[in-house]
């Protein structure tokens, strides 16, 4: 085989190759031109259009009775409403500080019997606790024995004899009831001369003993605490409140609490406690509420949810809750204007309830502003900016082009320079191109595709190197 012969095939191929590229072109140009040339359906204007005012980087909206109902626009008048804010937090159950007592004897001793065995027992005020041997207290017994028996020696001497002995009687009883021993046993002891060995314990409160530090038997110091008793007739929630909802809460605050241990029990309470300096972790700061708790029902450690109620002034001006459309740095809502226009407004808010927020700035009585399908009104908005931002771009006019009364031109596109778009040539190609004759060889009309050019390029196109001015090559 000749070398010509062994190239034709590669050449063939790179023919086939262009042919098939030119041609995916010319159908794509056919049928853009044909798209084109296609009357418009919709003669009227879109209803949605907008004006050259803009409020943060948005513009006013045009928004037919049509697309409003499409898209479920709605609007609502701005009114005088009282504005009810809801602050809900989650606490838990614990002792009333204020009513718990620790059981502390003022002298050493031995314990010798228990009365109160266990943690979590009831025990009313003045019963028994515990029994001690006291050296200190037998001697005090004593001393006050041997007082009233010289007392009544000295019940016929001189005044100063008597008024030494009762001075002495009187330092006995107040020694023993300094060590918080009853009355009633000091004169017991006194009235029978009979010193008793142990000292018997008892409570001074009414409560439930949460915490035994003392079994029988074992030596106890003063000071040492035996037992803690708590009056749980008054207990505490504790809650955590956001930094943002303090300016809603204030002492003295009611506040209904709710239990998942007791359903459909509702506990009145009021604010006793709001701690003064914010947690940094959790951005919260501690309240305390004070509930009533006479039936024992509520128990230390249990889950409450505390809901308090906050009220803005009423003659404050408040749209619903959906209407404003907060995007971090400002609040905007969108006024009905008379001429049917949207307008973005910024507003200042106040107190923001489930349904309403108060507005302190921005707004008037009798203002209509929307109140549902706001963010789809503010892509509007948002989308009406960035068209107008492209019209002023250089060499860009995107407005519609018009006829000479000014309205909006419908029907097919201008030509393009130096076609003539009047009549399509035959096989519904584009003017000026005759597609029903191919050439040779299957190209385009016009286009010889019967002897490639040299290197292998499409036929008619020469691939060699260009010539310089001089008329060498380069």
């Amino acid at each position: 085989m000749t070398e010509r012969q062994e190239r034709r095939p590669s050449r063939r191929m790179a023919v086939v190759r262009w042919t098939v590229s030119v041609v995916v072109i010319a159908a794509a140009v056919v049928v853009a031109y044909t798209v084109g040339r296609r009357p418009s359906t919709e003669a009227a204007p879109t209803t949605m259009s907008a004006d050259s005012t803009a409020s943060g980087g948005r513009q006013t909206v045009m928004l037919s009775s049509a697309d409003a109902h499409r898209i479920g626009v709605t609007y609502a008048p701005v009114t005088m409403a009282a504005v009810v804010r809801q602050i809900r937090t989650v606490g838990q159950v614990s002792y009333d500080e204020q009513q718990v007592s620790a059981i502390a004897p003022k002298l050493d001793g031995w314990v010798d019997s228990l009365f109160v065995n266990y943690a979590g027992q009831t025990v009313r005020r003045g019963d028994a606790l515990l029994t001690i041997y006291a050296p200190m207290a037998v001697s005090a017994e004593e001393e006050l024995v041997l007082a009233r028996k010289l007392r009544d020696r000295v019940a016929d001497g001189t005044p100063d004899a008597r008024r030494g002995a009762d001075d002495l009687l009187a330092g006995a009883r107040r020694r023993l009831s300094y060590w918080d021993i009853p009355a009633a046993e000091i004169a017991q002891v006194e009235s029978t001369g009979v010193v008793r060995k142990e000292l018997t314990l008892r409570s001074p409160v009414t409560g439930v003993a949460v915490q035994k530090s003392v079994v029988a038997g074992q030596r106890i110091m003063a000071g040492q605490t035996l037992y803690q008793i708590v009056d749980l007739r008054s207990v505490w929630v504790q809650g955590e409140v956001f930094e943002r909802d303090l300016p809603a809460v204030h002492l003295g605050q009611e506040v209904q609490a709710t239990f998942e241990a007791l359903p459909g029990v509702v506990r009145t309470g009021h604010i006793t406690f709001i701690d003064p300096v914010i947690n940094p972790d959790t951005r919260t700061a501690r309240v305390r509420v004070a509930l009533a708790n006479g039936d024992m029902a509520l128990k230390p450690g249990m889950y409450a949810t505390l809901t308090a109620s906050a009220h803005e002034a009423p003659n404050t001006l408040s749209v619903p809750r959906n209407a404003v459309l907060s995007t971090g740095e400002r609040n905007l809502v969108f006024l009905k204007r008379p001429d049917g226009m949207l307008e973005p407004r910024e507003v200042t808010l106040g107190m923001a309830g489930p349904d309403r927020v108060a507005v302190l700035r921005g707004l008037a009585m009798g203002d209509t502003v929307v109140a549902t399908a706001t963010f789809l009104v503010d892509a509007e908005s948002n989308l009406a900016e960035a068209m107008g931002g492209m019209g002023n771009m250089p060499g860009m006019d995107m407005s519609a082009p018009t006829t000479s009364g000014g309205k909006p031109k419908v029907g097919n596109p201008a030509p393009m320079p130096g076609m003539d778009m009047s009549k399509p040539s035959k096989g519904g190609a584009m003017p000026g191109m005759d597609m029903s004759k191919p050439s040779k060889g299957g190209a385009m009309p016009g286009m010889d595709m019967s002897k490639p050019s040299k290197g292998g390029a499409m036929p008619g196109m020469d691939m060699s190197k260009p010539k310089s001015a001089s008329g060498g090559h380069r």
